[in-house]
């Protein structure tokens, strides 16, 4: 039977799910037990090896789920959720070695995000960060470390924007702002071949949505696109939400329908519009996918992955064992985040036709 710190943090996670776009409703009983035992580091679809999880990787865990507790045990409803966020983020640190200026990119209020030891305005390299947030929470304060953990690791600019956010802003708008801040890059001088989007959770369904947009319309293509731990099937069929129930985290499909309704409405979650795995990728850029082994999610990049790959997408998967949904928003406290961050970074570098010098 769980004592009462774990059923303490149970409630902790589910709230902090709904604020980040991990939707868990609750820890299973193994897991908790454990410490959170998982293997935390990269089963990556190219290697397939696995490593335990070191003592320290269970101890920064174990600290994040206390810090959680501060915050979301209370936090009900839409806003409030949004608000803990908010507080919660605004405790962390503040990205360091870099330079932030504000910037309106063609109307969406946005951060350009650059490598301190770089002296300029503009670059030539960038990534467009769309941050996740279940369509309603997050802005430029909840993601700017990770923005800046990536900008430093990519030798690149980082273009982190602040779209309008559900439910006063229903869809499209955060797609409407994704592609509005794309195309601003291209209009302030960047190359097309030099632009990585990347998101997580939401913003990774985002920028696979921006980019399918911009492909209907024949525009220029960015070089590549991450989406980590993504929302792909807005209509919950991955067999990941059944399969996982028993030990792993879960999304509720009664929460999935509250977000569902707070971003689209009646429209169709089955849309390829809002969802990517009804689309044609036929033409997709190469495509990073990362997603934690044990997600309720998980299913929403492996079938997506594979849809890709049929249709001739350049795919490569990343599989992280252990880790929550949105790890890589905590570099500052998981030696995970920077990892699987650095991967991202590595990843853009291999894509821009410049890359940076050595």
């Amino acid at each position: 039977m769980l004592g009462a710190g774990a059923l303490r943090q149970m409630a902790v996670l589910r709230g902090f799910a709904w604020l980040i776009g991990g939707l868990m409703t609750r820890w299973t009983i193994a897991w908790l037990a454990a410490g959170i035992a998982m293997a935390p580091l990269a089963l990556h679809a190219r290697a397939g090896d696995t490593m335990p999880q070191t003592q320290a990787s269970k101890e920064q865990v174990r600290k994040l789920v206390a810090t959680l507790e501060q915050y979301y045990a209370k936090a009900d409803s839409l806003r409030d959720r949004r608000d803990a966020f908010e507080a919660l983020m605004a405790s962390t640190p503040e990205p360091t070695r870099v330079q932030i200026r504000q910037v309106d990119a063609g109307g969406v209020d946005a951060q350009l995000i650059w490598p301190a030891r770089l002296h300029h305005p503009l670059g030539r390299r960038a990534i467009l960060y769309i941050h996740g947030g279940s369509f309603y929470s997050g802005s430029l304060r909840t993601h700017r470390a990770l923005a800046g953990s990536l900008a430093k690791a990519a030798s690149a600019d980082v273009l982190l924007i602040d779209y309008r956010l559900a439910p006063d802003y229903p869809y499209p708008a955060q797609v409407d702002d994704a592609l509005t801040a794309y195309r601003w890059l291209l209009d302030s001088g960047y190359e097309s071949n030099n632009i990585v989007l990347a998101g997580e959770s939401v913003g990774g369904n985002l920028a696979i949505e921006a980019t399918l947009r911009q492909m209907r319309v024949k525009g220029p293509l960015p070089a590549a696109v991450v989406a980590m731990s993504p929302i792909t099937d807005l209509a919950a069929t991955g067999a990941s939400l059944t399969t996982n129930a028993s030990t792993d985290p879960l999304i509720d499909s009664a929460e999935l329908d509250l977000m569902r309704k707070a971003y689209l409405g009646t429209r169709s979650p089955a849309d390829p519009m809002v969802s990517p795995l009804y689309a044609d990728l036929t033409g997709f850029p190469p495509l990073l996918m990362q997603v934690g082994a044990g997600e309720a999610l998980l299913d929403d990049t492996l079938r997506l992955a594979d849809k890709a790959r049929k249709a001739g997408v350049d795919v490569q998967t990343e599989i992280w064992a252990g880790m929550v949904h949105q790890w890589q928003l905590f570099p500052f406290w998981l030696d995970d985040a920077r990892q699987s961050n650095q991967h991202v970074a590595e990843y853009a570098i291999k894509h821009f036709a410049d890359k940076p010098q050595q």
